[in-house]
């Protein structure tokens, strides 16, 4: 039993060494129709959970059930537009200090990538 205690507390110490690093900023642009829209986050892993803040349009939003799965990343933000809640869905890929992301807008993808800035 010691042997297969020892080995699942190296793998999660493994796992969590192969966790991509997401603390800092990003930036990057969304591209539609409407036009270019700026897009920042700040990002924070502790373990397998991820808090943060994205900066937008209409300025900064929590992200909430942000989770990290090695390169994977998701997480929810939620917006009002007029008393109506709408909830963009985020999921991304981490490579280096680049993230690339499909977000879910009520069922429309909408594709956002990011870089590291300072």
């Amino acid at each position: 039993m010691k042997f297969f205690t020892g080995t699942a507390v190296l793998f999660l110490l493994a796992a969590s060494a192969f966790a991509a690093d997401v603390d800092g900023k990003w930036a990057g642009t969304i591209h539609t129709d409407m036009g270019d829209f700026p897009v920042a986050l700040t990002l924070k892993a502790d373990g397998a959970t991820l808090t943060g803040t994205t900066t937008g349009p209409d300025g900064d939003v929590m992200i909430k059930d942000g989770k990290i799965d090695g390169a994977n990343i998701t997480f929810n933000v939620s917006l009002d537009f007029g008393g109506m809640p709408f909830t963009l869905a985020y999921k991304g890929v981490v490579s280096g200090d680049t993230i690339k992301f499909t977000i879910d807008a009520a069922g429309m993808p909408i594709e956002l990538t990011v870089k590291k800035s300072a």
